[in-house]
């Protein structure tokens, strides 16, 4: 199994095959509105700019599971994250990153990259960074910025 197996939601529910990926550079990002981190879209807005054009995608997954930080529906999420910070880059439906509920492709994002005492995602802003052939290269805490992961997404895509 790898990454291009998955199918996701859109957020208007729509499925997506991760293979229409292949290719590029993902960064996978659970996230939430109304969290202390919330206000990285600015800076993942800003690498999806610099990097787009050059095959880096970011996949948005908001997730409530955290301190109920992603309420209401995905509309509003969409709607909050547009306006407020003017994202351009792929949201996609709500899920949940661990637990019993958690979504396939977060399972299999855990299982590569765990780390050595625990897998779970631990708060909102967890990231991800696959290389254009599926590969994932590296998980990112919450407190990774998105301009210092700018500085390894520029190295894969150069």
């Amino acid at each position: 199994m790898n990454i291009y197996d998955f199918t996701v939601k859109d957020y208007n529910g729509a499925d997506v095959p991760l293979s229409n990926y292949k290719g590029k550079t993902m960064l996978i990002v659970n996230t939430a509105t109304g969290c202390g981190f919330t206000p990285q879209y600015d800076g993942l807005q800003d690498i999806y700019e610099r990097f787009h054009d050059k095959g880096f995608e970011i996949l948005d997954f908001p997730c409530n599971q955290f301190g109920n930080q992603a309420p209401g529906t995905e509309e509003e999420i969409h709607d909050f994250c547009t306006g407020r910070y003017g994202i351009t880059f792929p949201q996609f439906q709500k899920i949940d990153v661990n637990g019993p509920d958690e979504a396939p492709l977060y399972g299999f994002l855990k299982e590569q990259k765990g780390g050595l005492l625990s897998s779970n995602i631990k708060w909102n802003f967890t990231k991800f960074l696959v290389d254009g052939d599926g590969n994932v290269l590296k998980r990112y805490a919450p407190t990774d910025t998105p301009e210092k992961i700018g500085k390894d997404i520029e190295k894969i895509v150069a």
